[in-house]
């Protein structure tokens, strides 16, 4: 007899699964009976936070859903707040839970693990929750799960099964022969046509990509050199158009030069960005325009109507949809070339010294490995780069520092994209603080055979956090920690380990780094 647990793991074999992260527990066991002998790899984190920043940084670095296996209550409580980061980036994650048995739900008897709702508590960072209740509900839910990774906003799902469904026979169950096709939505062909007229009559046409556009960078990119019109990349986005780019605009569009270029736009088209604060005004100051004539691309039309209500909403997806407008515009010269680089240039001279160097050494260690990943916790070299930082291909830079801004995602979050990426070099930018939220991450790296670079700015503390406390007229509390021997903990979890002496050696430091099997950290105190 196959129990529902087994199917479970067979289920999403056929959905393309090929990495699971969990931490078995009694609640799970019976997931695992079906995960021996598949083809879905389990990974094993030290703690549930870190197996959901490894789904999520999977996620981005792969495209794929990244799958979580957790247990009741702490296991999902514990898994929170990278939920709550990948629900603020719309990050695919699938993250399955036991609960309880049926009759024990909200008893209040204290059952192991009891939470009185775990689909309350998960509600605020999922698409959607949902309990099994029969076991024939399983495979509609998964499918449900998937149709929201393929045609909707994808977002976090939670699905929770009683542990006696969990145990229970699965012969009556059908196994789909393979996964149903859920085709991403497409915008109306009389959408298409007025946004596609009202581009080519534009004079200045400028193009905002956000997170929700990573898939598109083809039809972006010929878009943009159809119409002339420069492409200004948020966060998410960087790298849809590669540094040497004459249309790429990498600098944040917070920046009093970028605000200038989108006001001049006689037409904006906004692509996968919802036009949030973290990117369009991260320092508060409200002086973000509202551009003339808005269109605007998402998924979710709902998000659409929200900061910048646009004069035109494409619902659809951004790939098919750059794919659709740049087959229908007219071929016009804009002096975009020329209009993107006075923005690049004025929006990093506005940047301090100590910023642009930050970003420079970003740009050193990208040149040094053109193919890298760089995930990036909260720490100040992110901060830096999320303001500059010109990525080689998307996908190729993320992190914490925007949305939720979750510290200690950057170590996990890396491991899931070297999972998702063998071949690939991937460097963790990380702080001395924020790393040791997901410290004994290291293990979990080792023991999963990946190849992690940690770049680690040691300066003994929250030092940015200190400094905004200081220009507030706060004295500093808190901000100052005692931090462990990295170098000593790193040998101790198999990694090499070295101290950077001089800023100028860090090239060839990355580069020996990618060419050694197995992680390495290479520690900086600046």
């Amino acid at each position: 007899m196959a129990s529902v647990g087994e199917f479970l793991v067979t289920l999403l074999a056929r959905y393309g699964v090929d990495t699971i992260f969990g931490i078995p527990g009694v609640h799970t066991a019976e997931l695992y009976r079906g995960l021996t002998g598949s083809p879905i790899r389990h990974i094993t984190p030290r703690h549930e936070q870190g197996a959901a920043f490894m789904a999520d940084g999977y996620a981005r670095a792969s495209g794929k859903p990244g799958v979580c296996l957790l247990i009741t209550g702490p296991g999902l409580t514990n898994a929170l707040t990278a939920m709550g980061q990948a629900y603020a980036d719309s990050i695919p994650m699938l993250v399955i839970t036991a609960v309880n048995r049926l009759g024990e739900l909200g008893s209040g008897s204290g059952y192991l693990h009891e939470v009185s709702d775990q689909r309350r508590i998960s509600a605020p960072v999922t698409a959607f929750s949902h309990t099994i209740t029969r076991a024939d509900e399983l495979p509609q839910v998964i499918a449900r799960a998937f149709a929201v990774f393929a045609a909707a906003r994808p977002r976090p799902v939670h699905i929770e099964i009683p542990l006696d469904l969990i145990m229970a026979s699965a012969d009556d169950l059908t196994l789909p022969e393979s996964a149903p096709v859920v085709m991403p939505p497409v915008a109306s062909e009389a959408g298409l046509a007025l946004a596609a007229s009202w581009l080519s009559d534009a004079k200045s046409p400028v193009i905002l990509a956000g997170g929700g556009a990573v898939s598109a960078s083809a039809g972006i990119r010929a878009l943009a050199e159809r119409l002339d019109a420069p492409v200004v990349m948020t966060i998410n986005a960087r790298g849809l158009l590669p540094p040497s780019h004459p249309l790429a605009v990498s600098v944040s569009p917070s920046f009093p030069a970028v605000r200038a270029l989108i006001a001049g736009a006689d037409c904006v088209l906004a692509i996968g960005t919802e036009m949030g604060p973290t990117d369009y005004d991260m320092y508060a100051t409200g002086a973000m325009p509202k551009p003339r004539r808005l269109i605007r691309v998402d998924r979710d039309p709902e998000q659409a109507m929200r900061s910048f209500v646009a004069d035109l909403t494409l619902t659809g997806d951004a790939a098919l949809t750059a794919d659709a407008l740049a087959a229908r515009v007219a071929a016009g010269a804009h002096d975009g070339a020329a209009r993107a680089a006075r923005t690049m240039r004025a929006g990093l001279a506005e940047l301090e010294s100590g910023t642009r160097r930050d970003i420079a050494i970003l740009h050193t260690l990208r040149d040094a490995l053109p193919e890298v990943l760089i995930v990036g916790d909260s720490t100040r070299q992110v901060y830096a780069g999320n303001l500059g930082f010109a990525a080689n291909a998307p996908r190729s830079w993320f992190n914490a520092a925007t949305g939720f801004g979750a510290l200690g995602y950057g170590l996990p979050a890396a491991i899931g994209a070297a999972l998702a990426n063998p071949k690939r070099p991937v460097v963790c930018l990380a702080g001395d603080g924020g790393l040791q939220f997901t410290l004994a991450e290291m293990g979990a790296a080792t023991e999963a055979g990946v190849r992690v670079i940690v770049f680690l700015l040691n300066n003994s503390g929250y030092s940015e956090i200190k400094q905004f406390m200081q220009g507030k007229s706060i004295t500093p509390l808190g901000v100052d920690l005692f931090t462990p021997d990295f170098q000593a903990i790193a040998r101790a979890f198999g990694w090499h380990a070295e101290m950077l002496a001089d800023i100028s050696g860090l090239p060839l430091a990355v580069q020996t780094a990618a060419a050694r099997p197995g992680c390495s950290l290479i520690e900086w105190r600046d």
